[in-house]
């Protein structure tokens, strides 16, 4: 039974680190789109083609409005799957061991 949750542990810790790095390109590029960057810069062609999978989604369920509430949305949803989904596999691995 260990052996299932260290599995558990190991994917809980990869999600908490997918979700931190999502967590920072999204703020990068929510801080980067104040200063008018080139489109065709490949660092800002790279955040959009690595953030935009999470934030499309959220601009079609908002309605669009003078500002883009889609990174705080993400941000959200972010903190919470980490706050809950993490937290319960660290803590559902643990009892396996």
């Amino acid at each position: 039974m260990f052996v299932a949750g260290n599995l558990i542990i190991a994917l809980a810790r990869v999600l908490d680190i997918v979700l931190t790095v999502y967590y920072w390109l999204i703020l990068i590029r929510a801080v980067v789109s104040w200063v008018n960057p080139d489109p065709f810069n490949p660092v800002v062609q790279f955040l959009h083609r690595s953030t935009d999978f999470i934030l499309d989604p959220i601009r079609r369920i908002i309605p669009p409005s003078g500002i883009d509430f889609s990174p705080i949305i993400a941000f959200l949803i972010i903190l919470f799957t980490k706050d809950f989904l993490v937290r319960s596999l660290f803590q559902f691995g643990s009892r396996w061991q």
